[in-house]
């Protein structure tokens, strides 16, 4: 099997509700690159990306010159053992960790359509038959968002992130937090999720008013420096995500006491292959995981479900259905939450194919 042709195409991603965050980081409408790998066996890999603005350093309009930097590499090349031609790619083009995500996702595409394996057979096996989601919450008004919560609940979910800092008042933060935890009851995990948005003075203000509660706070600060001060302000366990890009953050996250749970997204460790590395770093050290991506549809809701099944499940805090809250879906058959979790496809590969028709004519073409 060789790869013969690239295709690339430019989708937007409309959110069925906008989403708002911290510092103004909305997501409305995004813009995801879809990655086609095809080869001379006439089978095609599938990958996706898609860069949230004001994330990471990182864009959507910036994949197709990257992969056009690595297709030599990658025309002609064996897709069979992604970590091998990653480790080539990682010679010819240093970082662009995002755009190879893409790329090395498709290869494990055309791995596990060569084993005629579900890609989590090949991850590790599978661990779990399903997974639990948690439910993100836009942040408003602290009495919609529990509106929002409760209505979750009652379709099955058990897990809210109460994103916080949109209209930068601490106290309207507390009182998210208190509201959701209320309409929820005890036990479903609840967490505030600042997204870097929040100075450490006033997340450890909003972290002593609920250190009462049942509550989990994410990366509130943009270093670790400052979310470790929050944690020592108030107690609360803590969540990392922006922070948490490669085994040096994980180490570092890890000895400053902020990460009881760490979000490992695909497009910011560089797809599958970097990202399994970086499980089974946080298996040793013993963090939960939410297992997920920046944003995207079915492709990239699929290859995270796939590393999450084969992840164990006693360190599977969630996963995420990105796919849920965008339109339109690129593959209608794609995976579907049901009472508050969800289960990997289990065909060949990712097991998604998306709609050709619907893509269109590509963007970007290398053969």
């Amino acid at each position: 099997m060789k790869i013969t042709k690239i295709s690339l195409w430019h989708v937007p991603l409309t959110s069925h509700t906008a989403y708002y965050m911290a510092e103004g980081k909305t997501c409305d409408t995004v813009e995801t690159v879809v990655v086609a790998l095809e080869t001379d066996t006439g089978h095609a890999g599938w990958g996706e990306v898609c860069p949230i603005p004001h994330y990471l350093p990182a864009y959507a309009r910036g994949v197709v010159p990257a992969v056009q930097e690595m297709a030599p590499v990658l025309m002609g090349a064996d897709p069979v053992g992604p970590e091998a031609v990653m480790a080539k790619l990682d010679q010819w083009l240093q970082g662009h960790v995002y755009a190879k995500s893409a790329i090395d996702i498709a290869l494990w595409d055309l791995t596990g359509q060569q084993a005629g394996l579900p890609l989590h057979a090949l991850l590790g096996g599978q661990r779990q038959d399903s997974m639990p989601l948690y439910h993100s919450i836009t942040c408003v008004a602290p009495e919609e968002m529990a509106r929002i919560a409760k209505d979750a609940q009652a379709s099955g979910m058990a897990q809210f992130q109460v994103k916080l800092g949109a209209d930068r008042d601490w106290q309207a933060d507390v009182a998210r937090l208190r509201m959701v935890r209320e309409a929820v009851g005890e036990g479903p995990l609840v967490y505030g999720d600042w997204n870097c948005g929040a100075t450490s003075l006033d997340a450890s203000r909003v972290g002593r008013a609920v250190a009462d509660l049942d509550i989990m706070l994410e990366q509130p600060c943009a270093t670790i420096e400052d979310c470790a001060r929050v944690r020592q302000a108030c107690g609360l366990p803590m969540k990392m995500d922006e922070n948490a890009h490669d085994t040096a953050s994980l180490l570092q996250a890890h000895a400053a006491g902020v990460m009881d749970a760490v979000a490992l997204k695909l497009s910011k460790f560089g797809g599958l292959s970097a990202t399994r590395r970086a499980r089974d770093l946080c298996l040793h050290l013993g963090a939960k995981m939410c297992i997920e991506d920046t944003w995207g549809s079915d492709i990239t809701t699929a290859a995270l479900l796939h590393l999450g099944a084969s992840t164990d499940p006693l360190r599977v805090m969630n996963v995420c259905d990105l796919s849920y809250y965008v339109g339109p879906r690129l593959d209608p058959n794609g995976p579907e939450r049901d009472a508050g979790r969800i289960k990997p496809p289990s065909a060949p590969g990712l097991g998604v194919s998306p709609d050709r028709a619907q893509l269109g004519e590509p963007d970007a073409v290398f053969d």
